[in-house]
Order: structure tokens, then C-alpha cells, then sequence
């Protein structure tokens, strides 16, 4: 898997599991990085997991319905379930749109912790703009915004603003979520 990138990891007994989560553009794979960095979680893109045909269709400028969705999200939860079993903690940046999607990728490993990187449309047309090399187009920004389901009551979560600056996001996150820190662990 090309989208995974293993750092030497702090110990987290029992393993962790972070998605960093929210729609295109809201900076999901810069903080779920920086988390690794910090923290030495193992990361990875879920937008890697994506088959070639999905891939084509968002390009293509037409979003995924949730049939082109769940054998991807069963692929993402079977993954960090893996990784579980390893012993190995692990950070994921990945939209998880809807409560039904953080279902199934909570069922995966025995514990997901998820980080909802949340802001204005504006905010996000701005950086998806700035953006190169991503084939997610910034059209299809309102399909996305218009699924997305925030926490609701009874679900688990952490919301931050992505206004902040990403290294106040992942700073506050790994605070927060009680994530070690490598430097801390090296003293």
C-alpha cells in the first residue's frame, strides 16, 4: 500500500486509531501527517484505497455514491484492523461523511477515535483553489458538503476549526485525543 507511511512509533498500549476526518480541502491530510509526525502513528490516505474506477468517476467530476463507497470503507476499517493486530497505532485522513461510514470504519479495529476538521465553504473553496495535483475537483465540494453529517448525539468525537493554522490543528488534536508525543517518550 503506497499511501502508508510508518514512522518509528512511541508505544500506545493498546493501539490507537485517529481519522481525521471532514470533506475535500478542509486540510485531512496535511494535520492527519502532522499527527503522525508528532506522535509516531502510523499513517495513511484513504483516497489510496480508492479502486480505479472510483477514482475515474471523481476526476470525471460526478461524485461517489454509497455503493462505490463501502467496499472502500470496509477496505479502510480491514486495514487499521490489521494494523491493530500488529500493535500498531495508526492515523487515517479520510472523509467519513456520514455517521454510517464512521460505523463501518468502527469496525475495524476495537477503538476509532475521529477528528472532524470543520469550517466554512468559503474557507475550503479557497484552499481547494490553491490546490494542485488532487483529483478531486473543487465542483464537487457542494456534493460532499451536502452528505456531510456531523457527530450527532451519542457519537464520540472531537471537532476542530480548520481555520486554525495546521500546526495549532495538530498540536490541539494530539493534545486533546491524549495521543503520546515521540519526544516525549524519548526522555
Amino acid at each position: 500500500m503506497t499511501g502508508e507511511h510508518r514512522a518509528t512509533p512511541p508505544r500506545h498500549d493498546p493501539p490507537r486509531h485517529v481519522v481525521v476526518m471532514g470533506v475535500s480541502g478542509a486540510g485531512k491530510t496535511t494535520v492527519a501527517r502532522g499527527i503522525s509526525d508528532l506522535t509516531g502513528l502510523t499513517f495513511a490516505e484513504a483516497d489510496e484505497f480508492h479502486s480505479e474506477a472510483n477514482v475515474a468517476r471523481m476526476r470525471s467530476g460526478v461524485p461517489l455514491d454509497d455503493d462505490a463507497r463501502w467496499p472502500w470503507l470496509r477496505a479502510l476499517a480491514d486495514w487499521m484492523a490489521s494494523r491493530d493486530a500488529e500493535g500498531v497505532s495508526t492515523v487515517l485522513a479520510c472523509s467519513a461523511l456520514k455517521r454510517s461510514y464512521r460505523e463501518v470504519l468502527r469496525e475495524g479495529p476495537p477503538t476509532v477515535d475521529f477528528l472532524h476538521l470543520d469550517g466554512t465553504a468559503e474557507i475550503i473553496r479557497e484552499r481547494m483553489s490553491q490546490r494542485a495535483g488532487h483529483y478531486m475537483p473543487a465542483s464537487l465540494l457542494d456534493s460532499q458538503l451536502a452528505i456531510l453529517e456531523r457527530f450527532g448525539p451519542g457519537e464520540p468525537g472531537l471537532v476542530l476549526d480548520l481555520a486554525l493554522p495546521p500546526a495549532a490543528l495538530v498540536s490541539t488534536a494530539v493534545d486533546r485525543l491524549g495521543l503520546l508525543r515521540r519526544d516525549v517518550l524519548a526522555t
